[in-house]
């Protein structure tokens, strides 16, 4: 064990060194943080897309549909967990790293905090949407092409072929919206957070430990619990290639202010979870590997 620590200690942590970067930079914790969190936490991503869905799954009471939400089949979890592995750790590890550089420029903490997030955000979730869009499709109990070998790529197939290769990025404008505020909400209160929080003897580890989950909580229930409303407008339109105004309108008309709060018992815990769990475990990882 401790030639494995110390192997991967050079890889990562110490690797920074070559490019003058300071040992916090190593992304390889915050990829390994997000990767365990998107792992642990795909039945309740599953069970969130469901609900603001709007698709129906069998049972009576509410939890008994949540926990046949969360059951296999896990259409696209590959996808799912590998897309959210790589944007999560870009997200967390680009802003932290252009927070640092900004603050290096005397910008202040406020717009360093946010400004990289922002950025880092948008990019990762262009890049994700047409992953996005196929995985939530394929959580519909009844859809056919879940039943694909390879059901991602069925359903991207389908998308192109009768809607255009534009579709793809249906919705990216609410999942931008939705997805860029979230993680930048996240940032800004981790940061802040570190700031107004009292300090902590560094050896006292269970005071360490404590602080560390006050922060990463608060900041995964805020950027889910502030988010959520773009999220059903996303997953609505994937449904009916509605824009986003257009959608918000007619949901507004059919459902009244009901709409906003679709889902959010299930994405609150869904979002904020692995959010939380990934800052958490990132500062963890960090301790683990001496970074």
């Amino acid at each position: 064990p401790f030639r494995l620590k110390a192997f991967v200690l050079q890889l990562g942590c110490r690797s920074s060194v070559f490019v003058m970067a300071p040992a916090s930079s190593s992304p390889i914790t915050y990829l390994g943080a997000s990767g365990v969190s998107a792992l642990a936490f795909f039945p309740l991503w599953k069970a969130a897309a469901i609900g603001q869905s709007g698709y129906e799954v069998a049972g009576k009471g509410y939890w008994q549909k949540y926990f046949e939400a969360m059951k296999p089949p896990w259409r696209g979890s590959l996808v799912v967990i590998g897309g959210m592995t790589w944007a999560r750790a870009a997200i967390f590890y680009g802003s932290d790293m252009g927070s640092q550089f900004m603050r290096q420029q005397g910008f202040g903490t406020g717009v360093s905090a946010t400004v990289p997030s922002l950025l880092v955000s948008i990019f990762a979730q262009t890049v994700n949407q047409p992953f996005v869009r196929s995985s939530i499709m394929l959580q519909n109990p009844g859809e056919e092409l879940a039943k694909k070998t390879f059901p991602n790529i069925a359903m991207l197939r389908h998308l192109a072929a009768t809607k255009g290769l534009a579709s793809l990025w249906t919705g990216l404008d609410a999942a931008i919206l939705k997805t860029a505020p979230k993680y930048m909400t996240a940032v800004v209160i981790k940061d802040y957070m570190g700031l107004w929080l009292a300090p902590v003897d560094p050896k006292d580890k269970t005071a360490v430990l404590l602080k560390s989950a006050k922060v990463a909580v608060t900041a995964g229930v805020a950027g889910a619990v502030l988010t959520n409303p773009l999220d059903v407008v996303r997953n609505e339109m994937f449904k009916t290639e509605e824009g986003m105004v257009t959608c918000m309108t007619r949901m507004s008309r059919e459902d009244g202010a009901k709409w906003l709060f679709r889902g959010i018992g299930k994405n609150w815990v869904a979002v904020a979870a692995p959010i939380a769990s990934t800052i958490f475990l990132t500062d963890r990882f960090k301790v683990w590997f001496g970074c």
